[in-house]
Order: C-alpha cells, then structure tokens, then sequence
C-alpha cells in the first residue's frame, strides 16, 4: 500500500490490523473512521470490520451540521449484526444519509471484478477518490481480499501513475489520468474500472489508445453493480444481475444490493416482495439490447409541456466547443413550473466564447424545450469525494450568485 512517499506492504498491513485498538468497537454497531492520513483510515476501517464493528469512512470536508446530525443518527440507530459496511451518500449539505449493507453484498461481486480485471495479487491499484467515497471503500476490501497493492488518493498523479497497474475511479478521474500520461508522465497502467457517471465515448478511446483497457460500469451505491461494458459496444447486464424494465425505469435483482438506509433515513432505493430493487434510473431503447441511461426519474424538469432529463441536456453540451463539462438543473418559474438552467465548465477562456455562440452550437443538437435559459459558467465544476460534480451545491450557488452567469 502506497500514500505519496509512504509505503505500507501486506505484512506491514496485516500487523497493523491485528495490533489496532479495538476495544471500544461493537459488533453490529457503527464506527465513524476519522483520520487526516489514509492509511490510518484504511487500517482502522478494515480493522473495525473484523472485529465485527461497521466502519462509515468520514469526510473531512463535512460541514459542522452534516457531521452533528450523521454522529447522533448514528449513535441513536442499531443495524444489527448481518450489517458489515455503511456509507454516506453526502457530505456537502442536506439530511444525512447513510447506507448499510451486508458484507457478502460487497464480496459476492469480488470474483466478477477480479475477472473483468484480471486482477491478481501482483496489481497494484490506485484509488484517486477518498476511502469516503464508497467506491473506494470497495476496492480497498476487494483488494484486500485478493491480495492486491493500493495506491491511495493522492495529490501527485504521476507519482501513482508509477507504481499503479490498475485504477478504480469516475471518469472525471480518468480524464485527469489520461492527460497526465499524454502530457509525458511514465505510467504502468494497464486497465481501468470506471464509474459513478457516463463515460464519454472519446476519453474511452483516448484511454485505449495508451493501452489501457476500460472497464466501464453503471451502478449506484444503493444497488452496487448493475451493468458492464467491457469493449465501447454498450452496457449489459454485470455478471450475476438480472435487469428488466418498468414504464423505462430500471429494476435490478442481485445478490450485491444494499440492506437500505440507516434509521428513518429515506432515499432513492424502492424493493419489492420478489427481490427486485430500483433508484429511479431512466433508461431508453429496448430491453434486449445495451442500456443507455437517460437520468434519474426524481431528477426530471418539468418546464411548460416538456420533461427534461438533465443528462441527456449534459451529454449534448459536453460535445460543444468551450464546454467542457456542464451541470443542468431546474430554476424555478411560476409561469412554466421550472426553467432550464446550466452551469458549464469551461475548456478554455470562457470570457472569450460568447453566450450566443454556446447557445447557437447547442441548438444545433437540442430540442427548443431542452435548451438551457440560463446559462453560468466556472473554470472548474465542484465536486464529490469521487469527482462527481456536486449537483445541489452547483445549482445552490448558481442561484444565490455565487457563480458567474453570462449575460
């Protein structure tokens, strides 16, 4: 295991494990893991879970409020003994969320990700998000499990790219890594597990032009693994999850899903009596051929006659020129429910592309009803633990001012 300059080996690993203080844990109840360094956070996590504890990864970056609601939710809350890993799924604002699932949830996946990786223990793999991010967290127990190295996040990319064989992360991350490795940097990286967003079918190919073979997956932190794509043809059904669809929402079956959310806590996932699982996730096409997701339904803008799916108006903008990346979402309207607004990273001076000009390349692929109204603009998008832009804090601080809006 690797931290910038600090290198942690099995054994080193194991000892520490073993000789970690774990008298105040209590088998089926949580522990939040807070250290600044993440070997410490990794060894204290997978220590609590052998002792039979629940370890929840904290975060840093938590405001005051979020941690002082997640601590009494956790202290007032019993999961129960067949719970062995909890994750948030917030840290920036709102009601504290916590998901709970059993440890086979997690380690029946394992021989299908070893496989789609062909990983074994000689890898090395390197976790660009934090150990809060549930991604993370997984990899750190599959890697454990296999035998694998890791390379935890780190600061200097071209450092882990040297001594990283393997990479788990969104493709915010990999976008930075392949850039890295254009830009020069010596690498060893031979494959890559991509999630948490839907990966562009230019930085796939940028990536396996270098010789990386992408691994790209949908998933959710609620359902785990529900679909793969192994080759750039499109996503099908991950080994060992049956798919079917509903009115064009999808419905998972598996043995990865979550056991649900800590407490009273409510959020996106739904089951019903024959083990079949939902968040919402809006999918088009047919069902026997690959998935192309469209949103989350709860997620939908409602503006005049139309519904707005904000990913397919985010997926048309990342093809326009200046815009490197765009977060959309509803402003309110009393006349027509809701308006079409965006905050858009810019690839390059964003003082010298026009407003017009950007609305006149995104007419060019968008309906009329799905063009944004309002438009911001940010030199760089705020984002999660595991480089997903963060949509509530985006559309907050879009709204209050926060962000500069063209005009």
């Amino acid at each position: 295991m690797r931290h910038g300059t600090r290198t942690v080996d099995g054994a080193e690993l194991g000892e520490r494990i073993a000789a970690f203080d774990t008298s105040t844990v209590r088998r089926g109840r949580i522990a939040i893991v807070d250290a600044h360094d993440p070997v410490d956070v990794l060894v204290a996590a997978l220590a609590t879970r052998e002792a039979g504890g629940i370890p929840l990864v904290g975060d840093e970056r938590w405001p005051a409020g979020y941690r002082a609601g997640l601590d009494a939710l956790v202290a007032s809350s019993r999961p129960g003994n067949e719970i062995g890993w909890a994750t948030s799924t917030s840290g920036t604002s709102g009601i504290p969320r916590v998901i709970l699932r059993s440890h086979h949830s997690w380690a029946a996946s394992f021989p299908a990700v070893t496989q789609l990786l062909a990983l074994t223990a000689a890898d090395v793999v390197y976790l660009q998000a934090p150990l809060s991010a549930s991604m993370s967290l997984f990899s750190a127990a599959h890697a454990r499990a296999v035998g694998a190295g890791l390379v935890l996040s780190v600061a200097n990319i071209a450092d882990a790219l040297e001594h990283s064989t393997v990479m788990h992360g969104t493709p915010y991350a990999l976008h930075s890594v392949v850039d890295a490795i254009a830009d020069g940097a010596p690498h060893m990286l031979r494959a890559v597990l991509v999630g948490g967003a839907q990966l562009d079918a230019g930085l796939r190919a940028r990536a396996e032009a270098l010789g990386i073979h992408v691994v790209s997956y949908y998933g959710a932190a609620e359902l785990s693994f529900a679909a793969v794509d192994t080759d750039g043809l499109g996503l099908k059904p991950f080994p060992g999850v049956e798919l079917r669809l509903d009115g064009g929402e999808l419905w998972v079956r598996s043995a990865y899903l979550a056991s649900g959310y800590l407490g009273e806590s409510t959020g996106s996932l739904r089951r019903n009596d024959e083990g079949w699982a939902t968040v919402g996730d809006l999918v088009a096409d047919g069902e026997f051929g690959p998935l192309h997701f469209v949103g989350r339904r709860d997620g939908a803008i409602l503006t005049a006659a139309a519904t707005v799916i904000p990913e397919e108006v985010e997926a048309a903008l990342r093809g326009v020129p200046g815009i490197a990346d765009a977060v959309v979402f509803a402003v309110p309207n009393a006349g027509i429910g809701s308006l079409v607004g965006v905050v858009v990273e810019s690839s390059g001076d964003p003082t010298r592309v026009p407003l017009r000009d950007l609305r006149d390349r995104a007419r060019a692929t968008l309906a009329p009803s799905h063009l944004p109204r309002q438009w911001f603009w940010t030199e760089r998008l705020s984002r999660t633990a595991s480089g997903k832009p963060a949509r509530e804090q985006i559309r907050t601080d879009a709204l209050e001012g926060r962000i500069h809006r063209y005009e």
